[in-house]
């Protein structure tokens, strides 16, 4: 052993290590017991003085990228120290190969290496049979870790699936729940500005403007507030040394899902328990709960935002907001944005539309220009029209709904649906006798395969019309109900400025200019407006039908 003085002494660095991502024991291995347990030990060792005591608190055994260990690495290269005391190898680390790699460098610069436990001490070895121990030992270590990775995963797993939440850290809005870590609750202040953020963005406000107007009102962006409430965060957004709101930060929030009570978790993950880096997984592979918690944004309005930041909605310059029909406007013919031009004439300013591909192309797209002030009050018009539609719609189903007769087509598909399902039980039992026979050597293997052929493509259509007709049925099912989740939307806006960008968000999709200055409104919901307007006319249809059959 080398002689850092002039007597035999071992100058020695004192290692320690606790992690729970390797199912450390956290009483028995505990920083100060390992700390205590070492330094009894050495007590009955006069020869080796304690040169410095490194520690990871909170490091995984399976990597050696630990601050630690790299500074016992240090001091062994350096030569000022000949000695390294651990209180059993798996503190050393729990990767067979790392951990022979670092024991291999203590031999080559001839350092004791001393773990108590397992009674392994280089300078005083006793034959082969302590050298066949320790790599043995080594493997045993990394086993039990791979093992331990493998159920602590399993346990997150089953965790996300059921909807629990198992992050280190709550999102922006959100606080875990003093009585349930998996649980999340409202945090009153911050949802608050979770919802300015949404009103803000309904309003027309773009991602940078409300940034700005946060960090102008001097709110703390996610990152700052939760230091603000004493929690241990980092961040690897963190560019200045104290951060504030920007467009990517608001862009997340608006995009996150977890708003509308919707939980998404697993994302991310680690290849193996020795790859410490984490991935993004391919979005299949996410693990999406709902209702898990209560929603601070209604889903319509988290609709509504989703479906304008894929629009473009730029905002024109020394404009704080976007124009009101931003990213709702487009030619009714190529089906491509128009765009919003200013033309002034005898002192005043004059607005209007005209398609952006004729600006780019005139051999393209005609014009199809309409000035600001028509399309305002054409659409206004659509829009009370449309309500009052609505309005209609609503008595009709609640007339339809006090008649005492049943619904005839809502029969008349059970009875279909009862039919295919006995038919598709019939052939999957004619299936089933074709492979009985041909294993009792009635059919010939080419017969049985043309059976088969036959039954499956034969199962697989009455399945498809089962599918088919269920979803009929659920259709008038949903259309037959008076109070009706989208009439329910539209009757809002009754007692509304409907013209607000905020309003018009909500209620239009879209809104084409036709040639002549004649505009086309799509409303939101036009699927469930169709399937009730479809179910009234079938419905209608019914009655007349059952009214002739009793005069006859």
């Amino acid at each position: 052993m080398k002689k850092i003085t002039g007597e035999a002494v071992y100058n020695a660095d004192l290692y320690l290590r606790l992690s729970d991502d390797d199912g450390d024991k956290m009483e028995s291995n505990s920083i100060k017991n390992q700390r205590e347990f070492i330094t009894e030990f050495l007590k009955s060792m006069p020869e080796i003085r304690i040169h410095a005591e490194r520690k990871d608190d909170g490091f995984s055994g399976v990597d050696f990228f630990r601050p630690g260990i790299q500074e016992v690495l240090q001091d062994v290269r350096s030569g000022v120290v000949n000695c390294v005391v651990v209180k059993d190898l798996s503190r050393l680390g729990r990767n067979y190969i790392e951990t022979g790699k670092v024991l291999q460098e203590f031999a080559d610069h001839d350092v004791r290496f001393i773990a108590i436990n397992d009674g392994y001490d280089t300078a005083n070895l006793q034959g082969q049979a302590s050298t066949i121990l320790l790599p043995i030992k080594n493997l045993m270590n990394d086993s039990y870790s791979r093992d331990i990775s493998v159920k602590i995963r399993s346990h997150l797993e089953v965790k996300k699936r059921k909807g629990e939440f198992v992050g280190a850290f709550a999102a922006y809005g959100y606080l875990k729940s003093p009585d349930n870590k998996n649980k999340l609750i409202i945090d009153d202040y911050a949802a608050a500005v979770v919802r300015d953020i949404f009103r803000w963005k309904l309003d027309g406000m773009s991602q940078q403007g409300i940034a700005d107007r946060l960090n102008a009102d001097g709110v703390l962006c996610p990152a700052e507030y939760k230091r603000s409430l004493g929690m241990k965060y980092v961040s690897g957004f963190k560019r200045n040394p104290r951060s504030q709101w920007s467009a990517v930060a608001v862009g997340r929030i608006l995009k996150n899902p977890l708003y509308i009570g919707v939980m998404v978790q697993g994302k991310t993950g680690r290849p193996n328990y020795k790859i410490k880096k984490l991935l993004d997984k391919p979005q299949e592979e996410w693990i999406s709960v709902t209702d898990t918690h209560e929603p601070i944004i209604s889903e319509v309005d988290f609709k509504t935002v989703n479906g304008l930041l894929q629009a473009d909605t730029r905002i024109a310059t020394q404009h704080k907001t976007v124009y009101p029909f931003a990213g709702l406007l487009f030619c009714a013919d190529c089906k491509q944005n128009m765009i919003r031009k200013t033309v002034p004439a005898n002192g005043k300013k004059y607005f209007y539309y005209t398609c952006s591909t004729n600006r780019a192309d005139r051999r393209m797209c005609s014009t199809h220009s309409i000035s600001e002030a028509l399309l305002i009050n054409s659409v206004r018009d659509s829009i009370h029209a449309y309500l009052e539609t609505v309005l209609s719609i609503e008595k009709t189903l609640q007339f339809i709904a006090t008649l005492p007769a049943e619904d005839m087509q809502a029969k008349k598909i059970d009875r279909q649906l009862d039919k295919l399902k006995a038919d598709y039980e019939q052939t999957m039992q004619f299936k089933m006798s074709a492979y009985e026979n041909f294993v009792d050597h009635l059919l010939s293997e080419a017969e049985f395969k043309q059976y088969q052929r036959v039954y499956t493509e034969k199962c697989e259509a009455i399945a498809a019309a089962i599918t088919r007709r269920q979803q009929e049925l659920d259709a008038i099912n949903k259309a037959g109900t008076a109070q009706n989740e989208w009439i329910t939307h539209f009757k809002s806006f009754r007692n509304v400025d409907v013209m607000e960008r905020k309003s018009l968000v909500k209620i239009i999709e879209r809104i084409y200019v036709h040639e002549g200055n004649r505009i086309e409104v799509i409303f939101k919901h036009q699927n469930e407006y169709r399937a009730t307007i479809l179910y009234i006319e079938q419905h209608m249809k019914n009655r007349d039908a059952l009214n002739k059959k009793e005069a006859v």
